[in-house]
């Protein structure tokens, strides 16, 4: 099993911050590694909307890493599931108000199977690396004027 989580305290609303990570075409923005994501089906922001996402792989060529919402509720939390790519772990983005904040949880957890699991190692340091970018989250975000 890979498992990582991580949390940051932004000094937005949770509406704000919900409605920002709701919105797939804002992932570059605070990703690293995320060529392109374009919505392929469904409502965007809804439960079963279906996003297609491309990430910048070994030697730079494209992998992809297609997700859909399986859970949005307003203001408090969006989960995800990789529906494509090599590899498909669960994550989701949990909000709390935290003062005049919003305290952001972002899980990832991924079960290898067969092969993957010769390499759970690395697929933990990935899976760590991307959670602990939520740092760079609460810096877009608060970097942005107050809405």
């Amino acid at each position: 099993m890979a498992f990582a989580e991580h949390d940051v305290l932004i000094a937005r609303d949770a509406v704000t911050v919900y409605n920002f990570l709701l919105d797939g075409a804002n992932l570059p923005l605070w990703r690293n590694g995320i060529r392109d994501v374009r919505l392929v089906s469904g409502i965007p922001g809804t439960k079963g909307a279906v996003y297609q996402m491309t990430l910048s792989g070994p030697g730079g060529r494209p992998v992809a890493a297609d997700f859909q919402i399986t859970q949005a509720r307003t203001g408090a939390e969006i989960e995800f599931q990789v529906i494509a790519g090599p590899i498909r772990p669960k994550g989701g983005y949990y909000l709390s108000t935290e003062g005049a904040g919003t305290r952001v949880r972002f899980a990832l957890d991924y079960q290898p199977k067969g092969l993957l699991s010769l390499i759970k190692g690395s697929i933990s340091r990935t899976i760590k690396e991307d959670v602990a970018q939520l740092d760079r989250l609460q810096q877009v975000l608060e970097s942005q004027g107050a809405h």
